[in-house]
């Protein structure tokens, strides 16, 4: 989770780079984050895959509000 949000972090921060970046980067993170899991993935691993993700998501909500939004509905549904 730390490793996340530091990239959370770092990410929102820059200034010269744009929304459409920040987002792709974060979504890259977060498809990295499922793409690691596995058939022999502890259940620990899982749920904290699925809260690094909402994490994300919350991320690109402050970068996109209707798309962020959107993220997380899919993810509840």
């Amino acid at each position: 989770m730390e490793n996340t949000n530091n990239l959370i972090e770092k990410v929102l921060s820059y200034k010269t780079w744009s929304d459409k970046r920040k987002i792709d980067t974060l979504l890259e993170h977060d498809c990295s984050m499922y793409t690691n899991l596995g058939s022999d993935s502890t259940k620990t691993e899982i749920l904290e895959t699925k809260k690094n993700s909402r994490a994300i998501y919350r991320a690109i909500g402050k970068i996109d509000k209707k798309q962020g939004e959107s993220y997380l509905w899919q993810m509840d549904k």
